[in-house]
């Protein structure tokens, strides 16, 4: 027997109904509220089971009370719930409008909304707005109320509407009055889930016509059985005898659990004589609507729910989605029940949506949604290199571009939906066109707009396009005093005491090797005078012996290389290192009450006030990019305070006589302007992403600066000295054989007693020399090499350098 009442009459019906029958169980289409009243209302159906055809399923953790022999024939609520969050998250709609009848007493729309927004969150949504609408039968004029509601939700921006629970005759009004306000024209979205989807085979071809372009899903069952195909042809019989004005008789997933539940009555009571509810909660068997178990009160086996689209006078499938695997085209069945998903690819097919669009709808629309967005633009920066504006007499037009200009566009080209806009040229400053977005004036702001702490109460910023900075720019002016010992700065000071030291050494071992046999050689004076002629290959001492030949062949190119790179490095410095800049730092500024500038637009002039405490009267103003040279130039202004971006712009421009200096300011870097809680701000956020990712920003960026390439751009900061690390190889290996040249000489002196053992003031000097170089040299190559490879890696383990660098012992043998 079926029941279906309000909740006030629920008690009254089924009390006539056991009175009146012999009734050892009911079936029909109660809600868990409705079944624990008629429980606790009367002790004759404490002991009855109560099996509901409702969909979806509300588990006992949603409602505070669970009534004793209730079984639910469908899936838990929390699976409907993630099947829309899927749909949503799908197509990357930010935000949702929900829609709930409250169609009983005691309601479970607190706690399946917290399901659906804990799933929609998962998917990077949320719920934006909620209508709840009362039941038809609690409403004097429902059209009316509906009427009212629907225009509240048409003012808002969103456009997409999710039906999270109605009854059938509410959604039929709902559609055929929302078809008659517009809101079922492009950009328009529409949702609606199990308990209304698996109804459309029942429903006229004329209900169908208020609801083209609707998106839901139904549960899936096998339609390949023979056992399905023999009762969907005794039903349509039935079904069409009874009710003849009807155009489908389609039997859906509700008349299929009925017979379902029914069967497994009759075959309880076959077995025992009764019914129990323990008994009906153990069932397991292949019915029409798919595997019967329960777990909890409910249907045990994860569904798999059709994706529809309602499309002429049906619908269309779209694909499949499960909780394992997610959204697939096809699917394949099996004679024994089991359905198997193949294909799961995640996309679905082709979609036709509201107002006969086949373009994803972007879910949201501006306040008058037929024209396209008004976007600010600057129309007085001093940098027109990011915004251009121009007129053109003959077109009569006017246009924009510029490089902002070009990463907008290339952000709107991998938007997923088509977004109309046009360019508003705004001639007020940046702070004002921020505010305009604000007062809604504009709907969006481009350009070069920096982050802004204070510019958030007014708006929303996407992902930065590009990194910024505050930097001062100063001209340069010669540094007389660095010219001076400009020689010394081409090597650092270990280079200088490395190559000393080692200089000495190796002319002292040529000098000890030729001293007993080349008359040359005699006295310190000699070495000395020969340790500096060979430094220019102006040696005139004849060498005689062999073994200083192989001290002198390495050295020899040792010196060739080192003197090459000494020119190199001093040549670079003397064009560089005699320039300084004409002022070194803000405080200097300050101290003389200089002049400077920056743009007077922009939110520089508060910052360089408020921040840095630069008196009003000492900035200046400036309005374009030629403007500042004219001002350095006249001596208008000491010093210019640029964004980084524009910065790099006029460097190029003006590269010659210009250099930064001074510490550099972080910013949040450039972004584009939108009202708070748009939409926009994400799906452009992401894009501006992936046109950074895919190297098209780095390009434009080349473009832009490619453009004012100046191939004589001073750096002051970019000429380091050159140490000892290059050249640590040749070092060791003249080194190593000078020592081992040293050792020989020494033992052959010794031997031949033309030197005592008790060495000699000169001798132990050249000893602790090359002791030093020794280990000067080995500890340079280990730091040498345990910094590339901290370089070198990622990630790099703490523990892996120490142990591949084992401790090295230099042991030093004394004659």
């Amino acid at each position: 027997m079926e029941l279906r009442s309000e909740s006030f009459t629920i008690f009254i019906a089924a009390t006539d109904l056991i009175d009146s029958k012999q009734v050892q169980a009911i079936i029909g289409a109660l809600t868990i509220q409705e079944a624990a009243l008629t429980s606790d209302m009367s002790k004759t159906t404490k002991n009855i089971p109560i099996i509901s055809l409702t969909s979806p399923a509300i588990v006992a953790a949603l409602v505070p009370f669970q009534p004793p022999f209730f079984i639910q024939m469908a899936n838990d609520v929390t699976l409907h719930m993630q099947c829309i969050a899927a749909i949503v998250g799908q197509f990357k709609w930010q935000q949702v409008t929900t829609i709930y009848e409250n169609n009983n007493g005691v309601s479970s729309e607190s706690a399946t909304l917290t399901l659906l927004f804990d799933s929609l969150q998962a998917v990077g949504s949320r719920i934006e707005h909620h209508s709840t609408i009362p039941s038809l039968a609690s409403m004097s004029d429902p059209k009316a109320t509906i009427e009212e509601e629907l225009k509240k939700l048409r003012s808002k921006n969103n456009r997409v509407f999710i039906v999270v629970q109605s009854s059938l005759e509410l959604a039929i009004m709902l559609f055929q009055k929302a078809n008659q306000m517009g809101m079922m024209k492009k950009g328009y979205v529409w949702i609606i889930t199990d308990e209304i989807a698996s109804l459309l085979d029942s429903l006229d071809s004329s209900i169908n016509y208020n609801m083209q372009g609707v998106l839901g899903f139904k549960t899936n069952f096998v339609y390949s059985t023979e056992a399905f195909k023999q009762f969907k042809t005794k039903f349509r019989n039935k079904y069409g005898s009874e009710y003849p004005e009807e155009e489908n008789a389609n039997p859906s997933v509700f008349a299929l659990r009925a017979y379902d539940a029914t069967w497994a009555i009759a075959h309880t009571i076959n077995e025992l004589g009764s019914v129990t509810s323990e008994k009906l909660l153990e069932s397991n068997f292949d019915g029409l609507s798919g595997k019967i178990s329960f777990k909890n009160g409910t249907l045990s086996q994860l569904p798999i729910f059709r994706i529809i689209n309602v499309v002429g006078k049906s619908y269309r499938e779209i694909g499949f989605w499960s909780p394992k695997l997610g959204f697939s085209e096809n699917f394949i069945e099996h004679d024994s029940m089991e359905v198997k998903i193949v294909n799961s690819s995640g996309i679905l097919g082709p979609m036709f949506w509201p107002g006969g669009s086949l373009t994803v709808p972007k879910g949201w629309a501006s306040n008058d949604e037929d024209k396209p967005l008004q976007i600010g633009v600057p129309a007085k920066g001093a940098f027109n290199q990011f915004v251009r504006v121009s007129y053109d007499q003959e077109l009569n037009r006017t246009s924009v571009s510029g490089f902002s200009i070009d990463v907008f566009e290339a952000t709107v080209k991998r938007l997923p939906y088509e977004l109309p806009y046009t360019f508003v040229p705004f001639y007020g400053s940046y702070d004002e066109m921020v505010q305009q977005v604000y007062y809604k004036g504009l709907d969006a702001s481009v350009g070069d707009i920096e982050i802004m702490p204070d510019r958030f109460q007014y708006c929303e910023f996407t992902q930065p396009y590009v990194e910024s900075g505050l930097v001062m720019v100063v001209t340069i002016k010669p540094d007389n005093l660095k010219g001076i010992w400009l020689f010394t700065k081409a090597f650092s000071k270990k280079m200088w005491l490395l190559m000393v030291t080692l200089h000495l050494f190796i002319g002292f071992v040529v000098w000890l090797i030729e001293r007993g046999g080349n008359p040359e050689f005699e006295g310190i004076a000699a070495m000395l005078w020969f340790s500096i002629t060979v430094l220019f290959f102006m040696q005139r001492e004849t060498i005689k012996n062999n073994w200083s030949r192989l001290v002198l062949a390495p050295w020899f190119l040792v010196i060739l290389l080192v003197s090459a790179s000494f020119t190199a490095s001093l040549t670079s410095r003397m064009t560089v290192s005699q320039f300084e800049p004409s002022v070194p730092d803000i405080e200097t500024l300050q101290r003389t009450n200089a002049k400077v500038g920056c743009n007077g637009n922009s939110f520089i002039v508060r910052f360089l006030t408020n921040m840095l405490k630069f008196k009003a009267e000492n900035i200046v103003k400036v309005k374009s990019m030629v403007d500042y040279e004219d001002a350095f130039n006249r001596g208008g202004i000491a010093a210019a305070f640029f964004v980084v971006p524009h910065a790099k712009v006029f460097l190029a421009k003006f590269c010659k006589g210009y250099t930064t200096t001074g510490p550099t300011f972080k910013l949040g870097g450039l972004g584009f302007v939108f009202p708070k809680d748009s939409p926009l701000t994400i799906d452009i956020s992401k894009a501006i992403l992936e046109v950074i990712q895919s190297g098209e920003l780095q390009q434009l960026e080349n473009n832009l600066l490619s453009s004012n390439n100046c191939s004589s751009l001073i750096d002051l900061n970019n000429n380091p000295e050159l140490g000892p690390e290059p050249f640590y190889g040749l070092f060791l290996v003249s080194g190593s054989i000078s020592a081992f040249a040293f050792l020989i000489i020494t033992v052959h002196l010794v031997r031949s007693r033309q030197l005592n053992l008790h060495l000699t003031s000169t001798t132990l000097i050249g000893t602790r020399v090359w002791i030093w170089a020794i280990i000067f040299l080995i500890r340079t190559h280990l730091k040498f090499q345990f910094t590339n490879r901290r370089r070198s890696s990622i990630i790099p383990d703490p523990g892996e350098e120490l142990n591949e660098i084992k401790p090295t012992c230099v042991v030093v043998a004394v004659p």
